[in-house]
């Protein structure tokens, strides 16, 4: 059964919709997940998706950018932040187009990260290296990009 956007069902779920999104910006997905968990019909969901989508009020390509740019500022590589957007439903094209935008500066905050975090000291033996590598991994860089960067620091461990 589909609403109809005068049913007060769909004005309510719309409201519902519209104070979450004033909040902050969700995926579809997400925003789904909150309308089924604030007890909205699921039957009205998806046409509301489609109409907030149609009148750029809920975008996962806007939500996508926000995302990106908000962990990158946080010091977060493109490992973890794929994987948390892959959470949040978002299409893999719009991931990779908006973490491709930033493939030049990843070199930049994982060198950051580990210089805020451990210094200008070198490490001292290989555990504390893999140590190191391990802080980097969790932030999301890769292992390549990391190899590299303990290399350079770390010679002679």
């Amino acid at each position: 059964m589909r609403l109809s956007p005068r049913a007060p069902e769909w004005r309510n779920a719309r409201e519902i919709a519209l104070a979450l999104l004033a909040r902050r910006e969700y995926s579809q997905r997400e925003l789904q997940l909150k309308l089924i968990s604030r007890g909205v019909e699921a039957s009205a969901i998806g046409a509301l998706l489609e109409e907030l989508a149609a009148e750029r009020l809920q975008s996962d390509a806007r939500f996508t950018e926000n995302y990106v740019n908000a962990r990158h500022a946080r010091g977060f590589g493109p490992l973890r932040i794929r994987l948390e957007l892959q959470q949040r439903g978002v299409d893999e094209s719009l991931i990779d187009a908006h973490l491709d935008a930033c493939e030049g500066a990843w070199e930049d905050l994982m060198r950051a990260q580990y210089h805020k975090r451990f210094g200008d000291r070198p490490a001292e033996d290989f555990a504390e290296r893999a140590r190191r590598g391990r802080f980097l991994q969790q932030r999301g860089f890769s292992s390549e990009r990391i190899g590299r960067l303990l290399h350079e620091l770390c010679k002679g461990v």
